[in-house]
């Protein structure tokens, strides 16, 4: 049995006089014990659709199991057995960090002793700050706060809503080992985020936008499909560079990716003579132009494009 099931989920937003389509007949699986991605930009859907697996919002139509469980008709077996971390810090932030952690024991009916062995590689991180008030903490220890009150009666399941958005390189590097040590213990987890170097990180992945899933699968299977070569060119004057690049004929994408412009031809061009071609006819200085293996963002704008 699956930990998670998603079949069709659709949902709509009314604004005003507007209807917005959130999910559009959104489908996954996701296997017990594995670390499951939900990646994509701001919008596409990545808290909507957690906030209907942890029964906190209705879908329109679609049915969605956890742990064996459907979100609407069991929704209170499920919420005592789904740990979530929402994106925005949601803990009460006039307790100090151990009456939160004691708060959300206690309305479990269990114990910080009795988990203690889920939380202890995290608390003990925060542990010299137990006295100070949750809303003083920095971002990472507010992080490690919230994962702990989410993990406190021991969940099956564990829904993480972009939990490393603007916390420092560090800090994310850092609650990635957390994940893995949980892992380790038997919890599945979901985690959505749009930092798509994290894709890397997870088991298997769902890349969505706008509603739409557009790929199911591990990092490596994903990058394996990328269905053209892949170049990397830089110069002076970079700008001009992609402008140049993007009105040549044989251009199918060209994206700017750090110092370089990412670039991929229509089938039956060769590349590197093309890019020769307009450096030179642009008279661009340290022109520099590789083949690169691409990674799961050039993979997420070329499914876009398709």
């Amino acid at each position: 049995m699956h930990a998670v099931v998603v079949e069709n989920i659709v949902k709509n937003y009314k604004i005003k006089k507007s209807e917005i389509t959130a999910l559009k007949g959104v489908s996954f699986e996701v296997s017990r014990g594995e670390i499951f991605g939900i990646i994509g930009p701001d919008g596409a859907g990545k808290t909507s659709l957690f906030r209907i697996l942890t029964t906190l919002l209705l879908a329109d139509s679609g049915k969605a199991l956890v742990d064996g469980y459907d979100v609407v008709r069991d929704f209170k077996t499920i919420r005592g057995l789904v740990g979530y971390m929402p994106g925005r810090f949601s803990l009460y932030q006039d307790l100090s960090v151990s009456e939160n952690l004691e708060f959300f024991a206690t309305i479990f009916s269990t114990s910080i002793e009795e988990n203690y062995h889920l939380v202890k590689d995290i608390y003990q991180q925060i542990e010299p700050f137990k006295t100070r008030r949750a809303g003083q903490l920095s971002g990472g220890m507010k992080q490690k706060l919230a994962l702990c009150c989410a993990l406190i009666h021991k969940p099956s399941v564990l829904f993480l809503d972009e939990p490393t958005t603007g916390v420092d390189a560090v800090s994310r590097k850092e609650f990635w080992e957390m994940l893995y040590r949980l892992k380790a213990q038997g919890i599945t987890i979901l985690v959505s985020t749009a930092y798509m170097d994290e894709a890397s990180l997870c088991d298997r992945v769902a890349l969505i936008q706008k509603g739409n899933i557009l790929s199911v699968d591990s990092p490596g299977g994903i990058i394996s499909r990328f269905p053209s070569p892949l170049w990397a060119v830089r110069a002076t004057d970079m700008y001009r560079l992609m402008q140049d690049i993007r009105n040549h004929p044989a251009t199918l994408s060209c994206y700017p990716f750090g110092q370089y412009h990412h670039v991929v031809f229509r089938d039956g061009y060769e590349g590197r003579q093309e890019l020769q071609a307009i450096i030179e006819h642009g008279r661009y200085q340290q022109a520099m132009v590789d083949t690169i293996r691409p990674n799961i963002e050039d993979c997420f704008m070329a499914l876009m494009k398709n």
